[in-house]
């Protein structure tokens, strides 16, 4: 398995994903491919490998021309950063994310200041996004539908990581493409990480996005960081502790410091992910999430 290759995803007819080398790290970032009637990208990446999403079309002998459909799950970069790329290069392709972040893809600037703003230098690992054009773009609100001529995909709102996350639930190949909501999963410690970057992160909304989860029950769960999963309830049992479990270290390691830079550099040098992920992302990984829950807890206080 490498950076750049095309997979199947196992006892899902017709779906396929590619891993997009997010940050320069195997297995950290993935993207969809439905080969649809309509076929259709879920996710897009970071935008700076967009040339592998092309050359999964080739391999797929799916010409650009008969792309439908990009479907966005939320517009943070790493999911959205290629959106205005695809769309250029498929030019009969809709665009399709929550009316909360379609303004974002039309105009990214402010996007891209608060992405340059959390990521400090890992901004290298991201190409500048190309803004979509606004009649590109189809917004979606919680239960919507979108046809893709040989199956429908329904959506389902999870503001938990951020106000314009959804998930989409494929119920013809019954699969979940969970985006951020249902964490990160490790393929190598078959674990899931928690997600939790400023400036929106809540917890109690993650936690509910995951209920919502379990009540769809899909065979498979796609996930955005990294690849699909046998679904099960004892998986999201496990990352909802996890959640809350992480949520109350940071509060304790706050309450015992009193200096929050000295909070995140605790955690960065206390990661267990430097042999799964590398140094640098693994630190970079801890940090982002430790400031998300510093962020949570202080609206709390307010």
């Amino acid at each position: 398995m490498a950076i750049g290759d095309l997979f199947s995803v196992d006892d899902a007819d017709d779906v396929y994903y590619v891993d997009v080398g997010a940050h320069g790290v195997p297995q950290y970032g993935s993207v969809y491919l439905i080969d649809a009637d309509e076929p259709t990208f879920v996710d897009t990446g970071l935008g700076r490998n967009r040339e592998y999403l092309l050359e999964a079309l080739d391999e797929l002998d799916i010409d650009r021309a008969a792309v439908g459909h990009v479907l966005v799950t939320h517009v943070h970069l790493d999911h959205a950063g290629g959106a205005g790329y695809l769309a250029e290069a498929c030019p009969n392709a809709t665009v399709w994310t929550h009316e909360i972040g379609a303004p974002h893809l039309v105009d990214p600037e402010r996007l891209v200041a608060g992405t340059k703003e959390a990521v400090g230098d890992m901004w290298e690992f991201y190409a500048d996004p190309k803004p979509v054009p606004e009649d590109r773009i189809q917004e979606l609100t919680d239960g919507d539908e979108i046809d893709l001529g040989d199956r429908r995909l329904s959506t389902v709102e999870a503001p938990g990581h951020a106000p314009h996350q959804m998930v989409f639930h494929d119920a013809t190949a019954d699969l979940c493409f969970t985006g951020d909501a249902a964490g990160i999963y490790v393929p190598d410690r078959d674990v899931v990480n928690p997600t939790t970057p400023p400036p929106q992160f809540d917890l109690e909304q993650c936690l509910q996005d995951v209920r919502r989860i379990d009540e769809l029950a899909p065979a498979t769960l796609c996930f955005g960081h990294f690849g699909p999963r046998e679904y099960e309830p004892e998986l999201m049992a496990d990352y909802k502790r996890t959640l809350v479990e992480w949520f109350e270290s940071v509060r304790q390691k706050r309450d015992e410091l009193e200096d929050d830079e000295a909070v995140i550099e605790h955690f960065r040098e206390h990661t267990e992910m430097v042999p799964v992920w590398g140094e640098r992302k693994a630190r970079a990984e801890e940090e982002l999430n430790v400031r998300g829950v510093l962020a949570a807890l202080d609206k709390r206080s307010e």
